[in-house]
């Protein structure tokens, strides 16, 4: 059992040391000891045999030992009853029926098809058709609402839903009035046809055209439902009706019109509020508890990876799954927060909100942390790789190595190495093996040999013994193994401790109710916080701290580092990672000098030695600094949740969001950057001298004032008409032309009876609805209008043929059919994700079905073209048909042919753009704000990552329309680009990750002034190398051209910064007043190039296999 009553599956990796299981890992070791950890709920501290695997309550897929070998129930079903199983599938399918009718999906189907059987009542009952008015044969247009404005949403969805169709009802009445207006005035003048024409272009164009520029810009699913409603509002007034084009003014028309859009809008939200309402804020709740499990159980799996150095504990499919649920978690946690505003501001709960919010930002927060924990553990097993790889050398053995041929590698751990069967033992505390009994030594445990660091040595007697054993480290095997066993068993205790409180937070079920308006404003749950769980975790993070800051300078002064880091001039190194060198190149007193001395091309190994020893410990001391950043931020998150539990206990209703003109609009958000109170940085700041030359170069590429040459007069014409480049506004005129071109039959006379008896106004309905910014996305959304339309006439003409007989049909039978058809297209909007496929179909189903039955009881609409009182509903379903195919087609070819915009151009350009975005980030160093300030462009401020990041996720969207374009020269390669833009967002959460390092310090220390200046130059090399392939990756993309075979490395440009930091610890000026925490800062940085460099080598090879082969066509002299 686990510490919470549950079942333990620590034992589920007991077998993973046998053969055919995972592999345990680098550092395994069956042997426990009992390690301290706080308890968070009494404070006490406890001394027991425990794994981290025990804290985990999930399932993992590794074979226990206990799990049985042989099925025992394996030939049960032979022995069945065909009958027997066949009540058993009736059962399972009941059971998942059940299960799927009553989960948030399927409430939101029934929803869904329950509010348009309602609207769809208006059409069959004729004392609510009465309302509306018996000249008015589109009754169904009510239905039409309910599909386009359904109401599975919550209620806080439902809120901005209504508003918004509120404002598209109103700007549907604006234009049809207005035309109108502006028809009946000139007609009263003789001029009616330049009255047509206003109409065509303002009201049409202009009209439609901002409807279409609304939804590209926004591109919000709720503002493209409040932009169909304005657009069917704005086509039926002025093209159906045909008032307009008569140059009358009708407010029948208008009004009815009007009125059958807003009883859709007040059913769907009369059934959203009254029929099994789901609100935002239970949505948040459930978010908050699955986000905090999902954290703990992330938190446990990349502690294990790190300790045990096993890579398949980041790899594996558990590992994948978790951390996927855990993103869209987050994902969805920031929706429903969203929601939760609407919601609690229309109840008055401001300050409930502004808790939550802090809450959401605190979890996001820890999972920022937890991207540190898990880079840090990748960084290591990178590491390990390019170690074990380059062990493989053999050194030479009696002279000195060649300059040229000597490689500079890892000496194998063979000869001379410690004794391994006694080193495991200082890592008794962290294994992960099974607990058979209370000892902690099951069978065939190995026990602690003599004279090994047993249980019962003391801590400095523990250090000493690893400091021993340090002397004679052969590899980054040995030295990440020492990290380990010192910070191991702290690691091991704070995170189960933190684990721990994480499973019993966020909320737990209410002791009793709460009283009047505390309980209509919150969940029905308490905040599940322990008193003792401040003090607890701060006295585990205090006992962290100092194990931590013991064991790194217990680490750092071991001879065996000081013997690497200062060799003496006649001296070998001896101990750890000892090569034989050239005597030259030691004969100096300082690693500088000697570099210095060598000759060109002669050997200098200390260089990368230096780099690697400093390596291990960026690697070791990100994963501490991360662990210790995680663990704070639990301190604010507790105190969050006791903000929160006062503001559910008590809460005071307000409504100061009524009062919009004391909101401060245009606010910048984003913490400003504050120089450090280091002593010395106004000096260095205040003279121009100092900054060095990559810096001044930086900033002045990114000062417009500094600009080479001095423009004409028409290039400040050209900045002035950049507006009209836009693609959000070339569409938007597009559009309005394509819809201008489309509604011009319905005013000219002659062919104004052609377009209505096709019903072309159905036809530029479709149009709106098809046109999309990209020629695949238009191909796409067509593609769905076609199939949809057809299956619709389908469905239309059988539901008629089976409920009407000569023009009498029986509107019950007519309801239920339309209410199966809703249901089924519901599902494929909501449960299989097919939003137009399903509207498509219901839409035209209302068009034929639901449009025959208005004509059947009353035809006072002059309608006789299509049968009158007994519809010929082949007519009308034809009509439709060929209405809505016109319609789909137009779209398509007005996206295609003005202003056509690919997907695949776009998504080519956009990530070439994005690449050159990072370049220029690096351009300037990102550290160099801390001694020289900000860059005075913000292209080139780390910062500004979210917006790089945004940007990837609307380029991803790409991809989808990109594989519908059809091209001659072949279909996209979507894997590979699919990769790449993967590729592309691994780098960017390199960035976050760095930018989060910098927030976290935004007033450095003398101590991080020391160091930042010492490193200057290696980083600025660094970041100019990585600016420069981020510009050759976008140059090659954009040329299709593969990338030059010669390009500069980063490794070289990391390991000369890495021995500068590990140079500054011994000479540096200003080493004294340095702490550890200093150099977290450098230690995020190194990782994170480390992390470029890897994928910026990935997209190189991705590149190489989409141009690797030589095109003729792109190399024309012409």
């Amino acid at each position: 059992m686990n510490a919470n009553g549950g079942t333990s599956s620590g034992a589920n990796a007991a077998g993973s040391s046998s053969a055919g299981l995972p592999n345990p890992g680098r550092f395994f070791h069956r042997g426990l000891r009992r390690a301290s950890f706080i308890s968070p709920s009494t404070g006490e501290r406890s001394k027991r045999v425990f794994t981290l695997q025990e804290a985990s309550h999930r399932p993992h897929g590794d074979v226990s030992e206990s799990t049985p070998l042989l099925q025992t129930d394996g030939g049960r079903d032979e022995v069945l009853s065909k009958r027997t199983k066949a009540v058993s599938y009736v059962q399972d399918k009941a059971k998942t029926f059940y299960e799927f009718a009553t989960s948030n999906t399927g409430r939101g189907i029934f929803k869904c098809s329950l509010a348009y059987l309602l609207g769809s009542l208006v059409t069959f009952v004729p004392p609510i058709a009465a309302l509306i008015g018996k000249q008015q044969d589109s009754k169904h247009m009510v239905a039409t609402v309910t599909v386009w404005f359904h109401p599975a949403r919550t209620i806080g969805s439902m809120h901005l839903a209504t508003i918004l169709a509120l404002l598209g009802f109103v700007y549907s009445g604006i234009i049809g009035f207005t035309s109108m207006g502006i028809s009946m005035f000139f007609g009263s003048q003789d001029l009616l046809v330049v009255g047509h024409v206003l109409v065509l272009l303002v009201f049409i164009g202009g009209g439609l055209g901002f409807v279409a520029w609304t939804k590209q810009h926004y591109g919000d699913p709720i503002v493209n439902v409040a932009c169909s409603l304005a657009s069917l509002g704005c086509i039926t007034v002025l093209i159906k009706e045909g008032t307009v084009q008569a140059g009358k003014f009708s407010d029948d028309r208008v009004v009815q019109v009007l009125l059958m859009v807003l009883m859709g809008i007040i059913v769907s939200t009369t059934v959203n509020t009254l029929i099994l309402p789901v609100t935002a804020r239970k949505q948040l709740k459930g978010d908050l508890e699955k986000n905090t499990d999902l954290l703990g159980e992330l938190l446990i799996c990349v502690t294990r990876a790190f300790l045990s150095g096993r890579e398949e504990d980041l790899e594996d499919q558990y590992f994948k799954d978790l951390a996927k649920e855990h993103q869209q978690s987050l994902q969805t946690m920031s929706k429903d927060l969203i929601e939760t505003q609407k919601e609690l501001l229309v109840l008055g709960g401001e300050n409930l909100y502004e808790v939550s919010t802090r809450l959401v930002e605190c979890l996001d927060g820890l999972s920022q942390d937890l991207g540190g924990l898990r880079s840090a553990a990748l960084a290591q097993f990178a590491f390990m790789k390019a170690a074990t790889a380059s062990g493989n050398v053999e050194q030479p053995k009696d002279s000195g190595p060649s300059p040229q041929d000597q490689k500079v590698a890892w000496p194998p751990s063979t000869k001379g190495a410690p004794d391994r069967a006694k080193m495991p033992d200082i890592l008794d505390v962290i294994t992960e093996a099974p607990e058979e009994n209370g000892n902690g030594h099951g069978e065939g445990t190995n026990k602690p040999l003599p004279g090994a660091l047993g249980s019962g040595m003391s801590t400095p007697e523990r250090r000493k013994s690893v400091a021993s054993i340090a002397s004679t480290l052969k590899s980054p095997d040995d030295m990440f193994f020492t990290f380990i066993a010192q910070l191991g068993p702290p690691t091991k205790s704070l995170v189960y401790t933190l684990k721990q409180i994480l499973d019993e937070l966020p909320f737990k079920d209410p002791d009793e109710a709460r009283p009047g308006y505390s309980r209509f404003i919150g969940p029905a749950v308490d905040v599940a916080i322990n008193e003792n769980f401040h003090s607890s975790l701060k006295e585990a993070v205090e006992l962290y701290r100092v194990s931590r800051k013991d064991a790194l300078n217990t680490l750092y002064a071991t001879r065996s580092l000081n013997a690497a880091f200062m060799p003496q001039s006649g001296r070998k190194p001896t101990g750890a990672f000892s090569l034989q060198r050239n005597a030259s190149a030691w004969d100096a007193t300082s690693p500088i000098e000697s570099r210095q001395s060598v000759k060109p091309g002669a050997d200098k190994p200390n260089e990368e030695i230096l780099a690697d020893i400093e390596e291990v410990s960026a690697c070791c001391g990100h994963f501490s600094f991360s662990l210790l950043d995680f663990a704070e931020d639990m301190l604010t998150y507790l105190t969050i949740l006791d903000d929160l539990k006062d503001a559910l206990n008590e809460p005071s209703p307000t409504w100061k969001w009524l009062m919009f003109w004391r909101t401060p609009w245009g606010s910048d958000k984003r913490k400003a950057f504050t120089p450090g109170t280091h002593v010395e940085h106004g000096i260095e700041q205040g003279q121009s001298h100092n900054i060095p030359e990559p810096i001044r170069k930086a900033d002045d590429f990114a000062d417009p004032e500094k600009a080479p040459l001095k423009h004409t007069w028409t290039w400040s014409i050209y900045r002035k008409l950049r507006l009209f480049r836009r693609d959000d506004i070339r569409f938007a005129i597009k559009v309005g032309i394509g819809a201008i071109l489309y509604s011009l039959p319905a005013f000219i006379p002659s062919t104004r009876s052609f377009f209505t008896y096709w019903r072309g106004e159905w036809g530029l309905v479709s149009y709106m609805a098809v046109c999309c910014m990209t020629i695949g996305a238009a191909n796409t959304t067509g593609i769905n209008r076609f199939i949809g339309t057809f299956v619709g006439a389908c469905l239309a003409m059988i539901a008629w043929v089976l409920s009407a007989d000569h023009g009498d049909a029986n509107p019950y039978l007519l309801a239920f059919f339309g209410w199966l058809v809703a249901t089924g297209c519901f599902y494929l909007i909501l449960a299989k994700n097919q939003g137009p496929m399903g509207r498509f179909i219901l839409l035209t189903y209302n068009l034929g079905a639901l449009y025959a039955y208005s004509l059947s009881v009353g035809d006072d609409d002059h309608d006789d073209d299509e049968g009158g009182i007994d519809p010929a509903v082949w007519d009308i379903v034809l009509h439709r048909l060929v209405a809505v195919v016109a319609g789909t087609i137009w779209a398509i070819v007005i996206t295609r042919f003005i202003y056509p915009i690919s997907a695949r151009q776009k998504l080519k350009d956009g990530l070439c753009i994005l690449w050159l975005r990072m370049s220029l980030v690096w351009k300037r160093d990102p550290l160099a704000m801390f001694l020289l300030g900000e860059p005075r462009s913000s292209y080139m401020d780390i910062r500004e990552e979210a917006e790089l990041h945004s940007f990837l996720t609307y380029l991803d969207s790409l991809r989808a329309a990109a594989q519908s374009e059809f091209e001659l020269r072949g279909p996209f390669p979507d894997a590979i680009v699919g990769r790449i833009v993967d590729r592309t967002r691994r780098m960017l959460d390199a960035f976050h990750a760095m930018n989060v390092s910098i927030t976290k310090n935004l007033q450095y220390t003398p101590g991080e002034a020391a160091v930042l200046r010492y490193t200057r130059e290696q980083r600025f090399g660094l970041s100019a190398r990585i600016s420069h392939l981020f510009s050759v990756l976008a140059s090659s993309y954009k040329l299709e051209y593969p990338l030059n075979d010669a390009l500069p490395s980063i490794e070289n440009s990391r390991d000369r910064l890495l021995a500068r930091i590990s140079e500054f610890r011994r000479v540096g000026e200003g080493r004294d007043a340095t702490t550890e925490q200093d150099y977290e800062l450098l230690y995020a940085y190194v990782l994170v190039t480390g992390q470029l460099a890897q994928e910026i080598q990935a997209v190189s090879v991705e590149i190489e296999m989409l141009f690797g082969t030589l095109n003729e066509e792109n190399l024309k002299l012409q």
